[in-house]
């Protein structure tokens, strides 16, 4: 039996995969969100690939007589998946659920936090900053939004002190990973390296790390760092506070 949670249940919503890491990451994620707020119920459910799927919890809540689901996309962009697959799935949800979209996770401060303590966990140092060029990796999309979204951080990034930053993305847009290294040495920094903006291992962030086989340095996938647990309650956080009287009738569906 769960105990009753305070405020309405959180539900990641994390894209899956057939890599076995991907799922162990996001669960590693999600129990560090639960560490930092134990008195918030918090599910995931996948939309392809994993077990259980967005549908089955869901299901599986409304069954238990939850109410109000706060459902938080585990992305970093607001690409097709945001804009698309998940309303749908959304709109599928039993009838008597109150079901509001929270936003996604990017862009953030605190993901650029997350990107910098990747880097040194890697092997920088905040004295290298001056003399580093970074690679900002994505996984890339079709969407123009989410792609200028990436040269937008990449930019905001550069003003921290970085020797230089560029964008690269892994699938559906230029440059690649090992373009924006072979740049970054042109320019003349000292050092290059290559930081994933994703959340979790797979078959893009693979094609990422093959890309930078001419950088100096190789950051994780952001994971379960810190900063991205405190985002998600962020998140969180932001759309419980948006909608503070009762929702009317079928789910809210918003972003």
């Amino acid at each position: 039996m769960h105990k009753q949670p305070v405020g309405p249940v959180l539900v990641v919503i994390a894209h899956g995969s057939r890599d076995p890491r991907h799922a162990a990451t996001v669960h590693a994620l999600v129990r560090r969100v639960r560490s930092l707020r134990p008195g918030l119920r918090v599910e995931t459910g996948f939309l392809d690939f994993n077990i259980p799927s967005v549908q089955g919890v869901l299901e599986s809540l409304a069954a238990e007589g939850v109410r109000d689901v706060v459902a938080l996309p585990l992305l970093l962009t607001r690409a097709f998946h945001a804009k698309a697959d998940i309303p749908a799935v959304l709109r599928d949800a039993p009838r008597h659920l109150r079901i509001r979209q929270a936003e996604v996770l990017g862009p953030s401060p605190l993901l650029l936090s997350a990107l910098e303590r990747r880097l040194y966990e890697a092997g920088l140092t905040p004295a290298d900053k001056s003399s580093t060029g970074v690679v900002l990796a994505s996984a890339g999309s079709t969407d123009p939004e989410a792609i200028a979204v990436i040269a937008d951080i990449a930019r905001e990034w550069r003003h921290t002190g970085w020797c230089a930053v560029r964008p690269a993305f892994a699938s559906a847009a230029l440059p690649r990973t090992e373009d924006a290294v072979r740049e970054l040495r042109a320019l003349g920094c000292s050092k290059v390296a290559v930081a994933p903006y994703v959340l979790a291992p797979g078959f893009l962030p693979d094609r990422i790390a093959r890309g930078s086989a001419e950088a100096d340095v190789l950051a994780d996938v952001l994971g379960p760092a810190p900063e991205v647990a405190r985002l998600l309650l962020r998140r969180y956080e932001e759309q419980v506070a948006a909608v503070r009287v009762p929702l009317a009738g079928r789910a809210a569906v918003s972003a």
